[in-house]
């Protein structure tokens, strides 16, 4: 069974290990082209491309998969499969119907949380749980019939961060199996998503990062959480912008004006509209990414003042 892998970040490299690990003939490696990173804005390859180049892999690195040439390219190959995962570029029908059948690893448990920012909603959400789904890539957004998932319960302590190394993981191990069951059987049976259950992750913007103090401690410390390690989650604290990566939430009940900081030791407490925010981690501008005692020590925190 010969197979294209279509991906581009971190996410995608579990899945590209896994294959090459189980034997699968992977024939050609979509990804997106080499884009400027880090200070001196030097062409950077994408994470999935560095993987394929230690293999040796065909790699192909087309702006768009919409002209003739890139699908000549791509229909070259003769692939009986495609598997997708957070490739960044739309896939047309015509590339769709070169193969027996598309594949796609989404990070979540579809139909909740179709588009960009699955594993960010689900935290932001409070969702007590998420995942991954392997279904079938049709022209729709995510809305493929579904052929396995994967569950994984969302902690106090997880972040965006842990919970992408954590579904990528399992993502690549669902896949894998997918494919054996394919090369086994010679199709996957798959289920129809219910439209009625269907949510929309949109991309994460910038201005949502700023916290609300009068907002709940639980809200805030979701909204922390699902911005860490990107944007990262800002407050006002002494007219400048401190970024918070980590807090979690007490349940105690407080009455004393959103923000304030009513307890200081390892840790800095502050007043939300309900609860408590137990801030763990935060960093001033220019500064480095400190504990809440470095924090208290290094900019003589005070209690009763104020983040905003």
């Amino acid at each position: 069974m010969k197979i294209i892998f279509a991906g581009t970040p971190e996410f995608a490299v579990p899945a590209l290990q896994a294959l090459i690990d189980a034997g699968f003939d992977v024939v050609m490696v979509l990804t997106q082209p080499d884009r400027p990173a880090g200070r001196g804005m030097q062409l950077k390859a994408s994470p999935v491309k560095q993987l394929a180049l230690q293999h040796n892999l065909n790699i192909f690195q087309p702006e768009s998969l919409k002209t003739a040439e890139v699908q000549a390219q791509i229909a070259a190959v003769q692939a009986d499969v495609m598997i997708v995962a957070a490739y960044g570029l739309i896939i047309s029908t015509v590339v769709l119907n070169m193969f027996k059948g598309c594949y796609n690893i989404h990070a979540s448990l579809l139909p909740r949380w179709r588009g960009a920012a699955p594993i960010h909603r689900a935290l932001l959400a409070g969702d007590a749980e998420t995942g991954v789904t392997i279904m079938e890539v049709v022209p729709a957004l995510d809305a493929g019939a579904m052929i396995s998932k994967g569950v994984v319960p969302i902690t106090d302590a997880d972040t965006t961060q842990t919970l992408h190394d954590t579904l990528s993981k399992i993502g690549a191990d669902l896949m894998v199996q997918a494919m054996r069951d394919l090369a086994k059987n010679g199709a996957l049976p798959a289920m129809p998503q219910d439209e009625s259950l269907v949510t929309y992750a949109h991309k994460l913007e910038k201005s949502e990062a700023a916290i609300d103090w009068t907002k709940s401690a639980q809200e805030i410390s979701c909204q922390i959480r699902a911005f860490n390690p990107f944007p990262v989650a800002t407050a006002q604290f002494r007219g400048e912008t401190c970024r918070i990566w980590f807090a979690s939430a007490l349940n105690e009940k407080i009455d004393k004006k959103a923000g304030k900081v009513v307890a200081l030791g390892a840790n800095i407490d502050a007043a939300c509209g309900q609860g408590v925010l137990q801030i763990h981690e935060l960093q001033m501008p220019g500064g480095k990414r400190q504990s809440a005692g470095q924090f208290i020590q290094g900019q003589h925190v005070k209690l009763g003042e104020f983040f905003g």
